[in-house]
């Protein structure tokens, strides 16, 4: 057996213990939230590159700059160029949830998340509940202090809204 797939170590002075090596990352494997995650990286490289560069480049260079193999036309990809094609529709929805707040002033990474998780509850049949909750814990993890509580009231009121709005229908 070779030792290509194993390293020993001695955790705290104890016996060696065997590890496996880190397995490559693989596309139809990943969780919703580092699917979601993987979008977010997206569309932030696009806003970054102002929308010139193609998100085919955008994911060729993420494939190649960090050993993936995204698929260009997996969902992740469609997800987000569908993203990206509405983020003027979803940045109008956004602006009658602000009270006190100029949309101006709202941080890449929130706008970012807040564009997502709009689109997923149009364009999807996953739970509001699901939706937000990913949408907080993304935010707690790359967008700015205590945006997560932001983004939680947006989606809040974005929901309850719609709700009564359904209930007028």
């Amino acid at each position: 057996m070779s030792d290509d797939n194993v390293k020993t170590t001695t955790p705290l002075g104890g016996e060696p213990e065997q590890e496996k090596k880190q397995q490559p990352f693989s596309y139809k494997n990943l969780s919703r939230r580092a699917f979601r995650s993987l979008i977010f990286h997206y569309l932030y490289a696009m806003e970054n590159f102002d929308y010139d560069n193609s998100l085919e480049s955008i994911v060729d260079n993420f494939n190649r700059g960090f050993e993936l193999n995204v698929p260009l036309d997996s969902e992740a990809v469609k997800t987000a160029q569908s993203i990206i094609d509405d983020r003027d529709k979803l940045d109008e929805e956004i602006k009658p949830l602000l009270s006190n707040w100029r949309f101006d002033r709202i941080g890449l990474c929130t706008k970012l998340f807040l564009r997502m998780a709009l689109w997923e509850l149009a364009n999807t049949d996953i739970d509001s509940t699901i939706i937000i909750n990913e949408a907080i814990e993304l935010a707690k993890c790359f967008a700015e202090k205590d945006a997560y509580k932001f983004i939680n009231g947006i989606l809040d009121e974005k929901v309850k809204s719609s709700a009564a709005s359904d209930k007028e229908d």
